[in-house]
């Protein structure tokens, strides 16, 4: 980990911004002691209530740090604030307790998941082990180990004390130029020419080149202020207090024991000197309005305590009461003491909300935070802004994460409140979130569900990920798929193999249309993507492009690939809003970018009957010589106009068709009536998973972010030095050899199967971890992406960690599959 700030050399205040920090709760004087160490003295806090506990969700907040999560970004924030607060203190007291977590398992399944959990947590960097049940009645001896299979200890993690830790980071900060002013509360937001330029409140306006909202439940309200959409649901959560417990009595410090977690019943326990703090989520979702949320004054006038603790409910809290009391009997003889219903906030994905809002340049959200993340997300925050970017990848909390179709106030609500469900669940990976759906769906829908597609979801989109029709076709492969663990074979099918293997061996359809789209153009239009771009795009009409977007440090900020259409029109194949988002803020006046993703459609046509299927119903040549691999051209697919694109991501001859959505339901017909007799199948997710994989083609997000340079993620191919200037050329240039590279597996055993985010151990020491893994069908071994040192040979052996078992596995030489890419070129 870095040093903290206080190690920091101190840089000049003389260029320092003026940068107003709405809240001074946990993030706001995190990022407020952040900012100042990195020479952003004018730095002024607001607040709308007193400090040092303004009654945000900080004041109430009961401090567990449980670092181990499947985010690595969070994990990496969780880290951080250990670090930080551990180093930390006020008026004597610590900022942080390293009593030690505790995670148990009443079930086999939850068993099974914190082995699981143990393996993210050496992923990630972080100590524990799955312990005996003895042990865990060593660790918490007030335990009835009658009822306990096991658990998960994790000796670092602890209590954050929020407040303590807010007012050492206050004070550092004030030291150093920042001013925090409690009873200010803020009623508007001033701009110009798209820019923020203050921030009014109910005692005066204060100028500010950069605004950062650190609200909490309150950034919804500050978001519509400013004009920027903040996709943010707070929910109340219950904690309560026992009386004294004999079996705590005379206890001096405030938490000895290990903070516990009882998952199987949504409840967690930490101690209060002599007595037991327990919070659950247990209960039915309780949203909270955040424009309802009363000021601090007005709360203490209602009989509040302070505006994030609501009145505590009785009748949700008697079911959580009697599982407390099954798993620690002491608690049979004790009642509650007192309780309240916490309010903090929740997203639509869970994760935090960060980032600067491209509507309102300066304008920047550090919100959906909790104590855990809180000096992680700071440094991040602090870094981006006075840096450009954030030492660790940020993408899937960014606020260009969410799609138009998630931002509706419906759909925060209904997903927040999901989101506070799951939050103790067994969650697989690929689990889609149930409702509301279906809400995206492409032209091709109603086709998919008469071959009855079994859908998973992304981005709002329906994604068929194997086709029930195809379960005929297992019966004829020439090897069954290997029986799968029963975590493994959640959302997956049989039948992806027969379909991978119709791919290889025929030709098969595959709906694309959720990949994001965006049209570029303008006279300027080429000069512009060819600066932000690594690759040459300077091609005659009709060239294709696969290419990067770096960051000014080199890091990878996504994939794309460019179709020149014309002379000034283009069209990308992209991977989030953000990409969008970037290009927007980078583009001269006379280029024009619009995201058409949703006015189109998309058929991948692949396998080696392609062209058998394509070719009769249009007048173009589709010949290999006529229309070659990587190029573009319009054609018609018998009545409908499309785009083809000659490209594969399956590693087989084959097209991407585009056309508007309104043409979409008849392209699909027209292909699939005139495949019948050449065996032409749809095929899903799963497959194509299987198969881009076994081409070691890398998916962004996943397998790269801008943590990686194109050397390291194996994409150097991508980059062309000699073109000319482009974003991060210079630092990629400055480089050092990679020491860290993106690795293909292979699993020893035939039958054995990783999902992804594994740690992978080399001579018995954890070295990296896994990034995308799937079956390899055509293999018949399971192919798994792994971030490891750079120079290990193909046919080094190394091990996987999958709950708990060491999956042996070889390094292996990549493309895995047709290296000579004969399959794509014919």
């Amino acid at each position: 980990m870095s040093a903290t700030p206080e190690d920091r050399p101190q840089p000049s205040p003389a260029t320092s911004p003026r940068v107003v920090v709405i809240g001074a709760g946990i993030v706001g004087c995190s990022l407020a002691d952040e900012l100042t160490a990195r020479g952003w003295t004018d730095v002024t806090v607001l607040e709308q209530g007193p400090l040092p506990a303004p009654g945000g969700s900080t004041s109430h907040a009961p401090g567990l740090v449980f670092r181990t999560s499947p985010s690595k970004t969070l994990t990496g924030f969780a880290r951080y604030t250990v670090e930080k607060f551990g180093s930390l203190s006020h008026d004597g007291v610590p900022c942080f307790e390293p009593v030690g977590g505790l995670e148990l398992a009443t079930t086999p399944e939850r068993l099974a998941d914190l082995h699981r959990r143990a393996g993210l947590a050496a992923a990630w960097g972080v100590r524990g082990e799955v312990v005996s049940t003895a042990r865990c009645k060593e660790l918490w001896p007030l335990l009835d180990e009658s009822v306990v299979l096991g658990g998960f200890h994790t000796p670092e993690d602890g209590l954050a004390r929020a407040v303590p830790a807010c007012r050492a980071q206050l004070d550092r900060a004030t030291a150093r130029g920042a001013r925090f002013l409690d009873r200010h509360t803020v009623t508007g937001i001033e701009r110009a020419d798209g820019r923020v330029t203050g921030v009014v409140t109910d005692r005066g306006v204060f100028p500010a080149d950069h605004v950062v909202s650190a609200a909490g439940f309150w950034g919804p309200v500050i978001g519509r202020m400013a004009g920027v959409d903040v996709p943010l649901q707070p929910l109340a959560h219950q904690y309560a207090r026992t009386r004294p417990l004999p079996e705590l009595s005379g206890a001096r410090a405030e938490a000895t024991l290990p903070i516990l977690r009882f998952q199987d019943a949504d409840l967690y326990f930490r101690e209060h000197h002599d007595r037991i703090g327990i919070g659950s989520y247990a209960h039915r979702p309780l949203p909270v309005d955040p424009f309802g949320v009363p000021g601090y004054e007005e709360a203490r006038g209602r009989g509040m305590e302070m505006p994030s603790s609501y009145p505590f409910t009785e009748e949700d809290w008697a079911p959580s009461w009697a599982d407390a009391r099954r798993l620690v009997p002491a608690l049979r003889g004790v009642e509650v003491e007192s309780g309240f219903n916490g309010v903090f906030s929740f997203t639509p994905d869970g994760m935090p909300v960060l980032g600067e809002a491209r509507e309102l340049r300066g304008f920047w959200l550090a919100e959906a935070v909790w104590v855990t993340h809180s000096a992680g997300v700071a440094r991040a925050v602090a870094e981006w802004m006075v840096d450009g970017r954030p030492s660790i990848d940020v993408h899937d909390c960014a606020v260009t994460r969410f799609e138009e179709a998630q931002r509706s106030p419906a759909y925060v609500r209904e997903r927040g409140s999901q989101q506070f469900v799951e939050v103790y669940d067994v969650t697989h990976p690929l689990q889609p979130v149930e409702r509301p759906r279906p809400l995206r769906v492409s032209p091709f829908h109603a086709r998919q569900e008469q071959l009855g597609a079994f859908f998973l979801e992304g981005g709002g989109w329906e994604r068929p990920h194997w086709y029930e029709a195809n379960a005929p076709l297992v019966a004829s492969l020439a090897a069954e798929p290997p029986a799968r663990d029963p975590w493994s074979a959640r959302y997956w099918s049989p039948i992806a193999a027969a379909e991978a293997h119709a791919t290889r061996e025929r030709v098969a359809l595959y709906d694309m249309t959720p990949l994001r789209r965006l049209e570029v153009t303008g006279p300027g239009a080429l000069d512009f993507l060819d600066r932000m771009t690594t690759n040459k795009l300077r091609k005659k009409p009709g060239a294709v492009t696969y290419t990067l977007l770096l960051d000014d440090t080199g890091g990878i900020r996504s994939d794309l690939t460019v179709a020149r259409l014309a002379e000034d029109h283009f069209q990308i194949g992209a991977n989030s809003p953000a990409d969008l988002d970037h290009l927007l803020r980078h583009a001269p006046a006379d280029i024009h970018i619009r995201d058409i993703t949703s006015g189109t459609c998309c058929v991948g046509v692949w396998g080696p009957l392609a062209r058998a299927l394509v070719q009769p119903l249009t007048g173009d040549d589709f010949s290999h010589e006529g229309f070659g691999y990587f190029r573009a051209r319009r054609a018609h697919i018998g009545h409908v106009p499309v785009t083809a694109l000659r490209l594969s991501y399956v590693g087989e001859l084959g097209w991407e068709l585009y056309t508007t959505a309104d043409l979409g339901l008849r392209l699909w017909d027209t292909l699939w009536e005139a495949g019948q007799e050449l065996g032409v199948i749809a095929a899903g997710r799963s497959a194509f998973n299987s198969l881009r994989l076994e081409k070691g083609y890398r998916a962004w997000g996943t397998d790269m972010t801008a943590e990686h340079t194109p050397a390291e993620a194996g994409v150097g191919f991508a980059v062309r030095m000699d073109k000319g200037d482009f974003t991060g050329r210079d630092a990629l240039r400055d480089r050092p050899r990679p020491t860290r590279g993106l690795t293909p597996l292979l699993l020893d055993d035939p039958a054995a199967v990783v999902l992804g985010s594994e740690p992978v151990s080399v001579d018995g020491t954890t070295a990296g971890y896994v990034t995308s893994a799937a079956y390899g069908y055509t293999l018949g071994r399971c192919v798994a992406y792994a971030w490891l040192p750079a120079g290990l040979t193909p046919g080094t052996g190394v091990h996987v960690g999958y709950f708990g078992e060491k999956v042996p596995a070889t390094v292996a030489e990549e493309p895995l599959f047709d290296p000579g890419m004969t399959r794509i070129r014919r």
